[in-house]
């Protein structure tokens, strides 16, 4: 879905997930003690935007009737509140240094223990990764025991929607599997507190997939295998728990495709297998399901639709095969998926004899998503669905059905009518974030994947969706002029134009009427002036910035822009921009409404990746400069010296709110640390001391993309993660 960057039914009544309070400490400079501030507490809530990601996993506990969980690629993983009717968030306690645990590969129940909870955690696999660790819970996942592991997990990455890949024995539960992409398989047998290598018959290849999915059928347990690893078997079994062997007799057609999931009938000992030509999400255009009984080790292919077909347009109809559950009531009735079908959509099949028949439940579908309006992507009405991976059957109700898509949790209880049931779980990887000092919405956000949003309410999805005219899939630019906040410009990848501008505040928007060429390839981010007069876009490393004067209509290329840079506008003086070279460590600033840069100070840390230039509101030349690990640095002369912040370690980003009572400057908010811990800190006395406001339990992985305050409410702070959406704090 997301790389990391260093780059759902009626309306939601009240507020998201409340959260709980602490007091936090006051950090005066570097080195004084930590100590207990007055009115330090916060309350933590998601902003609602309603999923806006990849939902890989979804499971039903089977001997508890209303509890599930959920699982995501970047965003954690949440415990449904059948009581609440929402998802409750359980591993945003993961902090900075452990952003790489925010992707869940795979999760556990036992289904004799039901308040038994296992998830392993691990985002990417590569090189630059940190390992995976496993989570384990008595409590659903309330508290937990951590064990880091040797290896490396790869939740975000090709095979993130296939099965479970960690396993509860059905034997005995001290005893779980784990199925890893590169390591073959561990073994636990102290419930998750230790993990060892096993014997297993095939060999990890170069595509990354190892074992895909992991499921008990009776007493036994069978693991899918996503790598060639010089065998032709994908399916393999223990009766014993000890010994794997091939499952014989596997299906003609199979032996070059990857075991996506499998499900179990207990009624009927039958195992149901999806199988596509490539892992997914993307990348599939073969797929078949096929069931094995288990007592006879007869195998039969139920697919319901073959792909290759024609769409009625003519388009070929390619795709594979995805989810798979069954009903743990009804014998015989189960649900599989379609995944990249997106000639014809995607759909999900319902049969009730075992995959002789088939029906396809989008052919009758009607989908409500007043709730979660983006959905609709800026059409008329929604699809039914893409990335359809994560399918599950209540074991309670056999008309409720879920399934995950790219971008929410659809749910039905009749297998007529669907509407999102995503309530709490956030996903949106956020990159820019503006709280207006005047108009309707306190907040405008720009993501991955789903571009600009209009937050009119803190509590609902945005009743406009998207931005659209054009809509973006990533929003790479967002400002607003400062002097005039109801203009406001947006840069982004779109299919109709990489730029838009808007009059009213971000409420409604056009296009510009032209654009640079580079904007197709490479847009970035955008600054206007104070008084909306003057655009600056600046497109990537190694490209020019463009200067438009007329909203859009021309662009010029300004030579003497450092190329790659962040353009800033100064708040108050219109002729004023900013940016900041980190190639060289160099400022560069403008006085002519960025016709021309020209150097200003010199000799500033250079090539962090990680930073970020701010101009303080309502004063002109106050600029402030974060630097990754070399701290805070302030000018108040518009960038012709630096002066290093004392109190400040490290800052990743900052951004401004309105000032505390009686005090004269904004507040400042920051991303950073001022020991050792990376935090969330407010300031009302320009840096020179900090309070923290965030807590251990509300760290949310990586938070370092943007943040900022409220112009009209003190106190008031918006957080950008990768991963769990905007999280916005206020004094308790």
């Amino acid at each position: 879905m997301r790389t990391f960057h260093l780059s759902r039914r009626a309306v939601l009544a009240g507020t998201a997930a409340t959260t709980a309070v602490a007091a936090l400490p006051v950090v005066q400079g570097r080195a004084q003690a930590a100590a207990p501030a007055a009115g330090g507490a916060y309350r933590w809530r998601n902003v609602v935007q309603g999923g806006t990601g990849f939902v890989t996993g979804v499971l039903f506990h089977p001997s508890v009737r209303g509890l599930a969980y959920a699982r995501t690629d970047i965003g954690g993983a949440y415990r449904w509140d059948d009581r609440r009717d929402r998802w409750i968030p359980l591993t945003d306690h993961l902090g900075s240094d452990d952003w790489n645990l925010l992707g869940v590969e795979a999760m556990a129940v036992d289904p004799a223990h039901p308040n038994r909870l296992y998830l392993a955690l691990g985002t990417y696999a590569q090189s630059w990764a940190g390992n995976g660790a496993v989570l384990r819970s008595e409590d659903r996942g309330a508290t937990w025991k951590r064990t880091d592991l040797a290896v490396k997990l790869g939740a975000n990455e090709d095979g993130r929607g296939c099965g479970e890949r960690l396993l509860v024995d059905p034997r005995d539960s001290d005893t779980l599997w784990l199925g890893t992409r590169h390591d073959g398989l561990l073994k636990s047998t102290d419930r998750g507190a230790t993990w060892k290598a096993v014997s297993f018959p095939a060999a990890p290849g170069a595509t990354g997939q190892g074992i895909t999915l992991l499921v008990a059928a009776g007493r036994s347990v069978y693991a899918g295998w996503g790598d060639s690893g010089g065998t032709s078997a994908n399916l393999y079994r223990t009766a014993d728990g000890t010994t794997w062997e091939a499952v014989p007799g596997q299906p003609k057609g199979t032996a070059a495709k990857v075991p996506v999931r499998a499900a179990y009938d207990r009624h009927t000992r039958e195992l149901y297998v999806t199988y596509a030509d490539a892992p997914g999400p993307n990348g599939q255009s073969d797929g078949s399901v096929h069931k094995l009984r288990t007592t006879s080790g007869t195998w039969s292919d139920v697919t319901p639709v073959k792909p290759g077909g024609t769409t009625a347009d003519g388009s070929a109809d390619t795709f594979g095969y995805g989810g798979v559950a069954v009903d743990a009531r009804r014998p015989g009735t189960l649900v599989v998926s379609t995944n990249n079908r997106w000639a014809d959509i995607d759909t999900v099949f319902r049969s009730t004899d075992g995959g002789r028949i088939w029906t396809s439940l989008k052919d009758r579908a009607v989908l409500d998503v007043s709730e979660t309006p983006y959905l609709k992507w800026g059409a008329d009405k929604p699809k039914f669905g893409w990335w359809i991976q994560a399918v599950g059957l209540d074991p309670y109700d056999s008309q409720h059905i879920v399934y995950g898509t790219g971008a929410t949790l659809y749910g039905t209880r009749d297998l007529k009518h669907w509407a999102p049931e995503i309530r709490g779980l956030e996903e949106a990887s956020i990159r820019q974030l503006i709280s207006p000092p005047a108009g309707e919405a306190h907040l405008i956000s720009g993501s991955g994947d789903i571009g600009v949003m209009y937050h009119e309410r803190l509590t609902a999805s945005p009743s406009r969706g998207m931005a659209s005219n054009p809509v973006f899939g990533t929003a790479t630019g967002l400002a607003l002029a400062a002097a005039k906040p109801s203009y406001v410009v947006r840069a982004g990848w779109g299919d109709h134009g990489n730029g838009a501008w808007s009059n009213d505040g971000g409420k409604t928007w056009a296009p510009f009427k032209t654009q640079p060429d580079v904007a197709k390839s490479a847009p970035g981010p955008i600054a206007v002036n104070a008084d909306g007069g003057v655009l600056l876009w600046s497109f990537g490393a190694g490209n020019p910035g463009y200067r438009s004067a007329d909203n859009g209509g021309t662009w010029s290329e300004v030579a003497s822009f450092p190329k790659g840079a962040v353009p800033v506008a100064d708040p108050v003086d219109p002729a004023r921009f900013y940016a900041f070279d980190t190639t060289t460590g160099t400022l560069f600033a403008s006085t002519d409404s960025g016709r021309t840069f020209t150097a200003r100070a010199t000799g500033l840390n250079s090539g962090d990746t990680e930073f970020q230039l701010a101009a303080a509101p309502g004063r002109s030349g106050d600029l402030w400069l974060s630097l990754k690990g070399n701290g805070l640095y302030r000018s108040t002369d518009g960038g012709a010296a630096f002066t290093k912040v004392g109190s400040c370690r490290a800052s990743y980003t900052l951004g401004f709110g309105k000032a505390a009572e009686g005090a004269s400057y904004p507040a400042v908010y920051m991303v950073g640390s001022t020991e050792t811990i990376t935090a969330v800190y407010r300031s009302d006395d320009e840096a020179k001391s900090w309070t923290r406001v965030n807590d251990d339990q509300h760290q949310w992985g990586w938070i370092g993309a943007a943040i900022a305050g409220d112009p009209r409410v003190y106190g008031r702070v918006y957080i950008a993660t990768n991963g769990r959406g905007v999280q916005y704090g206020e004094p308790a």
